[in-house]
Parts: structure tokens; sequence; C-alpha cells
């Protein structure tokens, strides 16, 4: 019985991590939009954040 909890636990840890990893792809995919985004209307003339 034991050895199949272990299993059991390995999968949620792993399930979690793969899930927290693409929710972090997600984030990062949008945070590079909104950088390019700001190069793109910096360029016109207007500076709308301050990084």
């Amino acid at each position: 019985m034991l050895p199949l909890l272990l299993v059991l636990l390995l999968v949620l840890i792993l399930f979690g991590a793969g899930f927290a990893i693409k929710v972090l792809w997600w984030i990062a995919i949008i945070v590079a939009i909104v950088w390019l985004l700001g190069f793109v209307v910096r360029s016109g003339g207007g500076r709308w954040y301050r990084w």
C-alpha cells in the first residue's frame, strides 16, 4: 500500500509542477508581448511605461 501512495504522491507533485510551469510560460509570453509593444510605442515617440 505504501508504494502505491508514494507513486500517487509523485504523480500529484509532477502534475502540480507541470501546471505551474505551463502558467509561468504563459506569463512569460504575455510579458514579452508587452515588452515588444513598448518598443513599438516608444519608437513612435511616446513613452507609456517606465522600465
